[in-house]
Order: structure tokens, then sequence, then C-alpha cells
């Protein structure tokens, strides 16, 4: 079956920002100016198509990306009058689900930023923002409730060109803030659109009011002169100062080179809860962001050789995709959602997971809104679908044709920092908990699943209290868990203190054939965040070839358990160095257990240090109550970073142990009477003064 839509009209993007920066609301007018719903819903009132889950509709937010399609013709520019189809993953905006933003980017094409007029750029939008740079997003950005008292455009565009470091270029200039948002200037045609209803509708061009001449000259000014920088054909005409020679479709042209090279961010603005600006947005996602043929064809690895091949997305390669969501479903089990980068798939077909190496076989295809499904009978390059019969996988597995196979980079997915204990009430619950939490663990790679080696309890390894709320929730509500649950407590780590070298000989003898393993390893203290650096520096075979991965699976495994009350051992440099064999006794299992023992006996003698993760906060404060608000930070073991004015509040940043913020925004409300505001997301791991270490432990067992 052929394709319905030409792989140059598909448009896969994601919308992403700050929590209550108005995604979602964004996302819900987008379907309905496309037609793919009647009628919006809202966010406040648990309404919305996008925010289907129960725990969102209650906490009217956003906790997993949800994906939908819909279709639009442009007004202007080169795809003008020409159906495009617009595939859409509304992420979430809270920090505790950046699992979520971080799976959308890796296979989306591009991305629509969302910022509040009165904020302009959040600690979440900085966050995000540098995913889409890791994994190379070209973006549009919105700048979102210009309709909003203290909405300030330009003041929203400096600070994505200040804590962004982005070729923020202005395209639209706002006529009016607040409630005076009346309409839009268009910086490339260098027209007035005004905004007529309450349905976004919008005369036909006006003349740009003399009010604002100056101020739309000067912005399209620097318009042109950025895309005279992208498109050396404008540069002559830019020079001598021949502005108004340069026309809209080759300044669009511009933008769009500029865009897909990630050297310019087109600038949009409006107002999403009042409809206003969202069919402009609509152009523009056409207009400037990429479709899947216009990026580089993607690169993998062959299974086993570990030679770079690359896939274009052409219906005629052999089919490679991503697994980049898992969903349990209680009718139709597990769904596992897929990117496709190559070639087509239809029901039947059978593909080689790279991970497992097993082939998979496709039962029904569909395509998502939401939680609503619509089947298909095959899908093509560039498709975002949803599959159903796939047994054995997990998100960031690659699949592909078996006599063409590759695998893509997998995901990167984040340390968690709280934990929580959780038990069954009785024992008739617990496989029903067991069963939840691995079906949860399965849908959230950033969840981590446990056992306290002390109590037994199961314990839960999340990004925040928030995450393992809902975790806990989902247990109730949908797998029917009324699950005991403990106090949340950090998620310590260690490291060693110095570097040590250590020999160790495994030897068993137990009647039978015996077990014999030596090595000597040197060990010591890694650059934060590197994990596990292992180094085989053996020679003349001093420990044969086959034996090295079975020590560094071993020295993983003591890592992964700890030393000291069962915190993990992170951030290490690991050396073989020597060792030796029996010729009949050395197995891999032996040396397995040589490499865990002898990185044991290594943090014994080196000792370690304790790690906490420290947060990045940022709170925005009325002036009255700043001097409160910094000398909390301070009693909570707080590091202000800085301070800024941002119209009549006051922004804090500040860096401060996650161990000190349980509990940190409730508390900021009341001591603020509810006018201060808080968001945090993961900074580093830093040591904790060994003075506190005792009290610290105390209070979070």
């Amino acid at each position: 079956m052929s394709r319905s839509t030409r792989i140059d009209r598909y448009r896969n993007i994601g919308i992403m920002a700050h929590i209550d920066a108005g995604k979602t609301t964004l996302t819900e007018r987008v379907l309905y100016f496309t037609g793919r719903i009647r009628s919006t819903g809202e966010v406040h009132n648990g309404s919305t198509e996008m925010d289907w889950m129960d725990q969102e509709k209650k906490r009217g937010i956003t906790i997993t990306s949800a994906a939908t399609t819909a279709f639009w013709k442009p007004r202007h520019g080169a795809g003008a009058g020409i159906l495009h189809r617009i595939n859409i993953l509304d992420t979430p905006g809270h920090v505790d689900f950046t699992i979520e933003v971080e799976r959308s980017l890796r296979v989306l094409d591009g991305a629509v930023a969302v910022f509040d007029a009165s904020q302009g750029v959040e600690p979440q939008s900085e966050t995000v923002w540098r995913q889409a740079d890791r994994h190379g997003v070209p973006r549009i950005a919105f700048i979102n409730k210009m309709d909003k008292v203290g909405a300030d455009f330009a003041m929203s565009l400096g600070s994505m060109r200040e804590r962004l470091g982005a070729n923020a270029v202005a395209v639209q200039l706002p006529i009016g803030v607040g409630a005076d948002f009346q309409g839009v200037i268009d910086l490339l045609r260098m027209q007035a659109l005004l905004f007529t209803d309450e349905e976004g509708g919008f005369v036909d061009e006006q003349p740009v009011p003399e009010s604002l001449r100056a101020q739309a000259d000067a912005l399209r000014a620097r318009l042109v002169e950025a895309c005279a920088e992208l498109d050396e054909s404008l540069v002559e005409r830019f020079v001598e100062g021949r502005l108004a020679d340069i026309s809209a479709s080759e300044l669009e042209h511009a933008l769009r080179l500029g865009t897909l090279r990630r050297q310019v961010v087109p600038v949009l603005c409006g107002a999403a809860f009042k409809k206003k600006g969202v069919q402009m947005l609509l152009d523009a996602v056409v207009n400037y962001l990429p479709a899947p043929s216009d990026l580089p064809a993607v690169e993998g690895l062959i299974p086993g050789t570990g030679e770079r091949v690359v896939r274009g997305p052409d219906d005629a390669e052999p089919p490679v995709a991503l697994v980049f969501k898992l969903m349990h479903d209680k009718v139709v089990g597990n769904i596992a959602f897929l990117r496709i980068y190559s070639g087509s798939l239809g029901a039947g077909t059978a593909l080689l997971n790279g991970r497992t190496q097993r082939r998979e076989r496709v039962g029904r295809l569909m395509f998502m809104h939401a939680n609503q499904r619509e089947e298909v009978s095959e899908v093509h390059a560039g498709d975002l679908c949803a599959v159903l019969g796939l047994r054995d996988v997990r998100t960031g597995d690659t699949l592909s044709d078996a006599r063409s196979p590759m695998v893509l980079e997998s995901l990167a997915v984040p340390e968690p920092v709280v934990q929580l204990a959780v038990e069954a009430r009785s024992r008739a619950e617990q496989q029903k908990l067991e069963e939840g939490l691995h079906r949860l663990a399965m849908e959230d790679p950033s969840l981590r699943v446990g056992v306290d080696p002390e109590s037994g309890q199961v314990l839960l390894s999340g990004m925040g209290e928030l995450h393992l709320e809902v975790v806990v929730d989902r247990l109730r509500t949908e797998h029917g868990v009324e699950a005991r649950v403990g106090n949340p407590r950090v998620a310590w780590r260690e490291t060693l203190r110095e570097p040590v070298r250590q020999e160790y000989r495994y030897v068993r003898q137990t009647g039978g054939p015996g077990q014999f393993a030596h090595v000597v390893l040197e060990v010591g203290p890694a650059p934060r965040g590197v994990g596990l650096v292992f180094v085989d520096d053996t020679r003349n075979g001093a420990v044969p070839r086959e034996f090295v991965p079975a020590i560094e699976k071993g020295v993983r495994g003591a890592m992964e358990r700890g030393l000291r009350e069962g915190f993990p051992l992170v951030d290490l440099e690991v050396r073989l160095v020597d060792g030796s064999t029996h010729v009949k006794d050395s197995t891999p299992q032996a040396f397995m257990m040589a490499g865990s023992l002898a990185l044991q006996e290594a943090a014994r003698r080196a000792g370690v240090r304790v790690l906490e993760p420290i947060m990045a906060v940022e709170v925005t404060t009325p002036e009255e109550y700043l001097g409160d608000v910094l000398g909390d930070m301070g009693a909570r073991r707080g590091r202000v970073t800085g301070t800024e004015s941002r119209g009549p509040v006051r922004v804090v940043s500040a860096r401060i142990p996650m161990a000190s913020l349980f509990g940190y925004v409730n508390g900021l409300r009341g001591r603020t009477q509810g006018r201060a505001q808080a968001s945090m997301h993961p900074g580093s791991y830093d040591v904790v003064p060994e003075a506190l270490q005792a009290s610290l432990f105390a209070a979070q067992a």
C-alpha cells in the first residue's frame, strides 16, 4: 500500500516548555484549528484531549507524552495551499517527568518551544532546550499568554538570547499586550493581522499602525540582517540598505535554511487560551521546521561488527525503527510506540531486536490520538506509530530487517534523586504489587525498582516527590494495590576517597571442578557524572580477553550494590593491570566474582565519600518576601547563585541539597502567602559534609 502523504509534507514535532507555559492548551487549539476536534477542552477542568490519564485530569499537568496527528494547509509560504501531515507529541513540563521529554526529542524532527510572555525563559524551559540541543532538534518559538498581565515580548525575546544563547529572531510583533492584545504584525510582509473574535480569526492584512512603525522597522531590519547571514543572495541588498527589495518569500527561504541548520530560531507570539496566533504558528511549523527528508540519514551500527551504516528516510530502504515508548493497556496488552526511520512495515512483518538478537513479529499497527487508536495496515518512513504483538522489547530498542540489521543509539536515562519504600498491605496483594511495579517500570525507564537489603522492602527510585507520588497513585487506580508507603528519602551515592591498588584471588574447591580467578585492579575516583570507566591494561595475555567482560560485569554489580548502607558506588576508574588463570578451573563466573569482590575490598581500604543530589532551584517572589526566601535557602544549606529583577518580581537562583527540599514548595507558599513560585531540576551530585552525615541519615531513615 502506498503512503497517503508524501514524506516531504510530514512534520514530526514536539511541544515543549516549562510547566504552566501553556503547552497542552496550545496543542488543544492546534487540534481545533486543524479540524481534529470540534471543541476545545481546558486543562483547569480536566477536559483536554491530550491529558487523558486520571492523574493528569486530577492534577492539571501533563505526565506522559501524548501523540496525535493533524493536517494543515498554510496560507503563506512555499507550502501554501498544500495539505501537510503534522505528527505531534505533547510533552510534560514538570521536571519529574523529564524522561518523557528526552524520549520524545530523540525521535522528533522539530519542536515548538513555548514561553510564558510574563516569565520568559524559566528553569525547565532551559532544561528542555538543552535536551533539544543534545539531540540536534531544530526549533521555532511561541511566546504565549500575550493577553496576560505583565506580558513582555521584548523581555521574553531577550531572555532567549541571554539564557539560552539562541539566535532568536522575531518574525512577529504583538499589537498591544495584556487585555489590549489585539493582533500581530507580520514582519516578513509588514502587514498587521488583527484578531476579530474569540475564535482566533483575523481580518485581511491591514497597514502597520504608525504607533508601531519604528519598532516594526527595527525588528524587520534585524530579521533581514539575520537572513542575510544565512543566505548570500541577500547580502548585497542588505549592505546597500535596500531592505524593501527583499521579498517575504526570500526571507522565508532563508529562515527555513537557518532553522534546519539550527542557526536561527524564528519567534512568534499569541495567546493560545484565547485561540489567538495559533493559525500563524501552524503556518510557521510547515514553513520553517523540517520534514524527515530534510534531515541527514540516520546512523547506526551493524550488530557484532561495530561497522557504521546509514539508512535514509526512504520506503524502499530496509526497515529500521526505534522503540521510544511503551504503554500497558488492560484490553490489548503492551503497546510499543515506534519511530520509523526507513522502509515500510505491515502487519506480520518480522524484525530483529538489536538488543536481544531475537526476532519480533509485528501484530496490529495503529496511529494514536492520545489514548484512542486508529488501526492501519501499513506504516512508512517518517511515521510515528504504535504496534501490538511485540513480546520482549524495551524503550530504546532498535528493530530492523534481519537481513540488513542495525542498532541505533539508545536513550539517555537520567539518574534518580529520590527513593520511596513501598510494601503490600497483605500477602495476597504482594504479587499484584510486583506485577504493577514491573509494568510501570517497563513504561517509565526513569523509575527504578529495587529491594532494601536490610528491611526487604521494595524501594522505588525516581526523579522527584511528584514522580513517585504519581507512581503510587497509579498502583492504586490502575492495578488495585493499596500499598503502604514510607517517607521519601534521598537517593544517596558513594565514591572512593583515593586511588588504591587491589589484588584478589578467588579460589573455590567443592569436590568437583574448582573455581579460580586472579585479578589486580587499580581503582580510583573519576570525574562527576562519568559512571564507570573500565580499562584493560593487562599485557602478554595475563588475563585472557574472553574473561575481561566478566570482570567488568562483576565490577558493575558491586557498584550497584554499594558498600555502605546499600548506596551505589559511582564515578570510578577501574584498570585491570594484571592477573592469572588456572588451566582448568578458570571460568567467566569465577572472574566475575573476582572482579566484584576485588572492588568491594578496594572500597573498604580506600574509604568512601557519600554524595548527595543537588538541585538547581529558581524562586520567583515579590520583592517584600525576598529576605524570607533568601534566609530560608540559607537554612537549607542552599547557595544562592544569582538574583535578577523580572518586572515587579525578583527571581532567585540557588543550588540546594535534595535532602533539604522535601516539602519546600508548600512551605514557600505559606511563607509568602501563596505569592511565590518555585521550580527545580537535578543539578549534580556533591560530597556530603561528614559532620552532617549522621543527622541526615537519621532524618531519612
